[in-house]
């Protein structure tokens, strides 16, 4: 059982480290668009370089990153903001990734101390010249538990690991569709 509470804990920090961060990324306003539009239009992108440095979140990054790239082919300029998404993806996935093997490790905890009331049980009945319930109980009490709290805690940081993959997959959506709009106003 402690394994399977220093897990709970561990998994319960990640999701609120990484849930936390997430909710406090700045996002861009669409005043944000319209100044960064018309200045890209009017060729005022040292302005509009300064105006995604005062906003200074992950979509102004990225789109300062095609910014600092104008006048290389478009190719060039695409790869070069995706791979300063990528970056801004590390850093919201942070130990994402441990709450994701926790999910999967509780379980097989829960079964080992399953296994462990399983031999409890045989080992009393062994020891006993006859069967009564109060041998059988404890070992089953035992496996009861752990596997209950194993599958409970993989279940709850399963929940947790799709819940923030979809938060940031979201985000990522909206990058993307920020660097197709980009490419679209430098190519006019």
């Amino acid at each position: 059982m402690v394994p399977l509470f220093l897990l709970s804990f561990i998994a319960v920090f990640i999701f609120f480290d990484r849930f936390f961060y997430i909710k406090g990324q700045k996002k861009l306003d669409s005043s944000f668009i319209e100044r960064f539009s018309e200045q890209i239009e009017t060729g005022k992108v040292e302005s509009a370089i300064a105006l995604c440095k005062k906003y200074d979140c992950s979509e102004s990054r990225i789109l300062m990153k095609g910014l600092q790239n104008l006048g290389r082919p478009i190719h060039d300029i695409h790869e070069q903001m995706e791979m300063e998404g990528k970056l801004e993806v590390y850093k919201y996935e942070g130990n994402l990734y441990f709450l994701g093997v926790i999910a999967s490790i509780a379980p097989m905890l829960g079964f080992i101390g399953t296994i462990s009331g399983v031999i409890k049980i045989f080992y009393n009945i062994s020891l006993a010249d006859n069967i009564s319930i109060s041998l059988i109980s404890g070992g089953l009490y035992e496996k009861l538990i752990t596997s209950g709290v194993g599958l409970t805690i993989g279940i709850i940081s399963y929940i947790a690991y799709h819940y923030l993959n979809n938060r940031i997959n979201k985000l990522i959506q909206i990058w993307e569709y920020r660097c197709v709009r980009f490419i679209d106003l430098i190519n006019k």
